[in-house]
């Protein structure tokens, strides 16, 4: 028995405002249940739990409460799981760098990877994915700056801000400082999308991805629409975020995702609050990124220990590794040739010409 009051395309228009429309197979009816198919973004059961949950709570409170909803879900298509639907042909290497919790650092080490690449002579660009808490505009002093638009091939681009040397791209050029983005995922999808393929990036050696934290829609929508060459997972040695560093692995290591972890970084992994005695303080604990680096058998790229400097550089807008302080400089140089050479051993695909310039340029081995 069908209800007569059931409105498919309404329950449909519903639905778009927290699924994207790829994602809604059917929806069927009887008597007073709606049966809905549903192909789930994240694969995990915990995951597709919450996204029950959240499609009928919606329902019920924007559609009808006095109905019985049920979502099953269907198997991700082959397509969906495995090829990208969109490359970046101009863009030659994209590096993911993610923290599965926020607040460990992964903007600022984001930056300083990328001014480090550009002294090294590549051309870099950053996609500030963060939408919801974007910072780049502010750690390269770009705060109330706007991109121009640009007519590409008979079509308008947004056009990057270039900031010693670096391509940005960020959300936090199209909103105040105080201004909160209350969007749903779609949404904030469809914005991402714009940021990526929306612009003229021009020929870049090197996009540097800048993650949120989690492991949500905005890191699927990144792995499924443009080929990440590798991934840098950014961790304090605190257990807190090392219990979310570890989801973020797993992220990677999806069947559905399998992008190659070029490393591990530990970020404020000491303080030494006198420069005579060098006596380092462990505030956040002691090797806990490389240890988890051990225990997932990843490359650990480095520590980063607590120094002023680096916190007060992103907050004027000139990253710490263009500071006259040696000691950054190093600690971010040994990192990014680290992350260079791992990523090279992993692309077998490239020419031995653009292998031999790319680590003659990082000063690799």
């Amino acid at each position: 028995m069908v209800n007569s009051d059931f409105n498919k395309e309404k329950v449909i228009n519903v639905l778009k405002n927290i699924l994207h429309e790829d994602q809604i197979v059917n929806i069927n009816n009887f008597s007073n249940e709606i049966l809905i198919d549903v192909i789930p973004s994240n694969p995990t059961h915990k995951a597709k739990t919450d996204l029950s949950n959240k499609i009928i709570d919606f329902l019920k409170s924007e559609y009808n409460p006095d109905l019985n909803y049920k979502v099953e879900f269907k198997p991700i298509p082959k397509s969906v799981e495995s090829e990208p639907t969109e490359h970046l042909s101009n863009v030659k290497n994209i590096i993911a760098i993610s923290s599965a919790k926020g607040g460990v650092g992964k903007s600022t080490i984001t930056a300083n990877i990328a001014v480090t690449l550009s002294n090294m002579g590549f051309k870099v660009g950053i996609l500030d994915a963060d939408i919801y808490g974007p910072s780049m505009h502010i750690m390269f002093d770009l705060v109330g700056r706007k991109p121009l638009a640009v007519d590409i091939d008979g079509k308008s681009k947004m056009q990057p801000i270039e900031s010693f040397g670096i391509k940005v791209l960020s959300i936090g050029f199209f909103t105040k400082m105080d201004q909160a983005v209350i969007w749903r995922g779609p949404m904030a999808t469809k914005a991402l999308n714009q940021l990526i393929f929306d612009a003229d990036w021009g020929d870049l050696d090197f996009m540097l991805v800048d993650l949120p934290p989690g492991t949500g829609d905005i890191h699927l929508s990144i792995m499924q629409k443009i080929s990440v060459n590798g991934a840098v997972v950014v961790s304090t040695p605190q257990i807190v975020a090392l219990a979310d560093a570890r989801k973020g692995v797993s992220m990677y290591r999806q069947e559905n995702i399998n992008i190659p972890i070029l490393g591990i970084v530990e970020n404020m992994s000491y303080y030494i609050p006198d420069s005579k005695t060098q006596e380092k303080h462990y505030i956040f604990g002691k090797d806990g990124a490389k240890n988890m680096a051990l225990d997932f058998d990843i490359p650990f790229l480095g520590e980063v220990p607590i120094i002023q400097g680096i916190r007060e550089a992103g907050d004027i807008g000139r990253p710490g590794a263009l500071q006259d302080d040696s000691n950054v400089r190093e600690i971010f140089s040994e990192m990014t040739k680290k992350m260079v050479q791992l990523l090279l051993e992993r692309n077998k695909n490239l020419p031995p010409t653009e292998i031999l310039k790319i680590k003659t340029m990082a000063g690799c081995s």
